[in-house]
């Protein structure tokens, strides 16, 4: 995947920026051109005259043009550098750098093309292994995951200060390796098509402080979100309440209630592609929710009788009108799953029914994996093994993908 494609490698200050030039080198041989985006600090560890011998093309690491050069356009260079590349990876990545790209910093070059890219953004962080496992270097991490950055774990072992343990930067191969799978997964077979997705849970209410709702952690259908604008299409991203970050380049919708979501959806229905429910909708609803909280020494007895109606059957209703777009739903099932995921299938017109069970180890609720089932109307069953939800994500848009094809 690597030959012909344009890598921008983004090297920061820190001791394993000395294996930079041997990694620009392996990039080269495998027939892509890379450009260099290094910080002031890193060139305290590897000089840009090696880094760009190596790479055949001058390295970036200033925002403003020289003085001495009139003619400089490198003010517009993150945005022009944005639009050229097909994937940045970041290597050594710092736990500075980790904290400025996660919160949205643009002080330097390096930052603001992470800010304007318009492709995939990896990280290889490599740092003492203290300040890898930092409390805040975590949730720096976790954010840039959430927002759908591609992070490799570090390697263990013998660090520059002495100290054993995760924290050294992966070796080579092992760093193209990563770059050449995402770059694996990571096709543009989307541009020009638009998805939209739900996700997470509803919630109900009974008070203004309770609800009725389920354990959806949101995780799937984010995951969705973001493999699809990756692969260039136009996302919307109608969200229950999550703690989850947008994916990059998604627009995302958030609602609280089915009916909420059920009004999202119909308005984002007519222009769009396809149409992918992994959102789990409570089926039923308060029916006369009170707008005081319920006290419990109010109450008569020791029980608490609520009245439940069906919320609007959102699926079932864009099949009826689905006319030539590709809509796929969920199917949480924990026993007679295949049957079942069968019958919605049929009920509802899917053209495609992702059945999996919270139960199965590797697929439960707040999982990075899962483990699924895709059913289709002409019968035809494929059994996926444990994988990740963003590795699923691109398995369902690779049939959404070919359902599009033969429709037009």
């Amino acid at each position: 995947m690597l030959n012909g494609k344009r890598i921008l490698l983004g090297v920061t200050g820190g001791i394993a920026a000395y294996k930079s030039p041997l990694l620009v080198r392996e990039f080269v041989k495998a027939g892509a051109e890379v450009q260099v985006v290094m910080t002031r600090s890193a060139a305290q560890f590897v000089t840009p005259l090696a880094l760009a011998t190596v790479s055949k093309r001058e390295v970036v690491s200033e925002m403003f043009p020289r003085p001495d050069d009139p003619n400089s356009t490198s003010w517009t260079k993150h945005i022009d550098l944005g639009m050229w590349a097909d994937i940045m990876l970041v290597a050594p990545a710092t736990a500075h750098t980790l904290a400025r790209i996660a919160h949205g910093f643009a002080d330097d070059m390096l930052t603001s093309l992470a800010l304007a890219l318009r492709c995939p953004l990896a990280l290889a962080p490599a740092m003492d292994v203290d300040m890898f496992l930092n409390k805040t270097t975590q949730q720096n991490i976790d954010i840039l995951k959430e927002s759908g950055c591609f992070v490799i774990d570090p390697e263990e072992g013998e660090l520059a200060s002495g100290l054993v343990g995760p924290g050294r930067l992966p070796e080579i191969d092992r760093l193209v390796a990563f770059v050449d799978g995402i770059l694996e997964k990571i096709h543009r077979d989307l541009s020009g098509k638009s998805i939209l997705v739900t996700a997470g849970p509803t919630q109900e209410p009974i008070d203004p402080v309770r609800y009725i709702g389920n354990r959806s952690s949101g995780k799937m259908g984010f995951a969705i979100a973001n493999a699809a604008a990756l692969r260039g299409a136009e996302v919307t991203l109608v969200s229950g309440p999550v703690y989850l970050r947008t994916p990059r380049s998604v627009r995302r919708i958030d609602v609280s209630t089915a009916e909420e979501m059920n009004t999202a959806v119909h308005l984002e229905f007519e222009n769009v592609d396809a149409v992918i429910m992994s959102a789990a909708v409570a089926d039923y609803t308060v029916a006369n929710p009170v707008n005081k909280k319920i006290k419990r020494e109010t109450m008569p007895g020791d029980e608490l009788t609520l009245t439940l109606k069906k919320n609007p059957d959102i699926l079932k209703s864009l099949g009826e009108k689905k006319q030539n777009r590709v809509l796929v739903g969920f199917a949480l099932e924990t026993d007679d799953g295949i049957k079942n995921a069968k019958e919605k299938l049929r009920r509802k017109n899917l053209d495609l029914i992702v059945l999996n069970n919270p139960n199965e180890p590797g697929a439960g609720f707040n999982s990075d994996t899962n483990v699924v089932t895709f059913l289709t109307p002409a019968g035809q069953a494929e059994h996926l093994p444990l994988m990740s939800k963003f590795d699923v994500a691109n398995r369902i848009l690779d049939r959404v993908k070919s359902t599009l094809t033969w429709l037009t």
